[in-house]
């Protein structure tokens, strides 16, 4: 399998669907349609709604199937997006290689873009009724509410935010990049296969291969924000250190940091032996997120 290949071509399919799927500049109100496609179709890796597709994959299922349960991941993930780059969050003015949503369109439509996605995220969820037996979209909407929330990805935002300028201990990190990185990736790779009937051994593997690589891609960004590239992670290097944020590397260091990285790179592979060649896009994007331009 080229993995280059199969992340261009799932890339393509979840850009279509978005362009398709999202509000139109030509509906009322206009700036904020403006506001919101100018975020989620910024340029990015779309790796969370190839996780949703991929995860259907792994249980039978066809990516095709999955495209607006993949738009819905990629609207949560632009909305935390948007409001973290916010001022009054981690005050950044370039993402994804361009102007921040509020430099653009200023910080109160920024916070309504945001807060509209995440109601056009589960908006397509639902839209799930007319392909799957109704249990399974309860099952993802639960899923998706749950990483996104108090218990997920704002709870994890709300500990980074705390920890910020002071000493945290192992736990607490582990728990930030768990719930404020970690929650939403497993969230896409749980929603395909549950959508596709995954049975309860294939989504406890599944579970916990999605955890492992939500810490694995958040050690490997936390590098990234010491030696990374500007022009290719599409953002400004040293945020983190600039806000004194609570990070891998300042905790354990660069070289222990890639340790860890690489040891949840593992651990993810191993949760997928009890499937066969549909999961190979999911080990070869295990080892992608630990690898990327490190």
């Amino acid at each position: 399998m080229n993995l280059h290949n199969y992340l261009m071509e799932r890339k393509n399919m979840a850009e279509a669907a978005l362009d398709k799927l999202l509000p139109s500049v030509l509906d009322t109100p206009v700036r904020l349609h403006e506001a919101i496609r100018y975020s989620v179709l910024s340029p990015g890796k779309r790796l969370r709604p190839i996780l949703v597709m991929a995860g259907a994959e792994a249980v039978g299922g066809y990516p095709e199937d999955v495209l607006p349960a993949s738009c819905a991941l990629e609207c949560i993930h632009a909305f935390s997006l948007i409001h973290d780059d916010l001022p009054c969050m981690d005050d950044d003015d370039y993402r994804r290689g361009r102007l921040t949503n509020h430099k653009v369109y200023g910080e109160a439509m920024a916070m309504l873009a945001g807060d509209a996605l995440l109601a056009l995220a589960f908006e397509l969820i639902a839209s799930n009724i007319d392909r799957f037996p109704a249990d399974r979209v309860v099952e993802v909407s639960r899923l998706l509410a749950h990483a996104s929330g108090n218990r997920g990805m704002v709870g994890g935002q709300v500990v980074d935010i705390e920890s910020e300028g002071r000493d945290i201990s192992p736990d607490e990190i582990r728990y930030i990049h768990a719930h404020k990185t970690g929650a939403l990736l497993t969230a896409s790779v749980l929603s395909g296969a549950v959508l596709c009937g995954g049975d309860e051994l294939q989504i406890n593997r599944l579970r916990s291969y999605g955890e492992s690589i939500g810490l694995a891609f958040q050690i490997a960004d936390d590098i990234l924000d010491i030696i990374g590239d500007q022009e290719k992670i599409g953002k400004p290097v040293g945020s983190d250190v600039k806000q004194n944020k609570a990070t891998f590397p300042k905790l354990y260091g660069l070289e222990e940091s890639k340790k860890l990285a690489e040891e949840e790179m593992r651990k993810a592979i191993s949760n997928l032996d009890i499937f066969g060649e549909s999961a190979e896009p999911l080990r070869q994007i295990a080892r992608y997120i630990v690898e990327r331009d490190l």
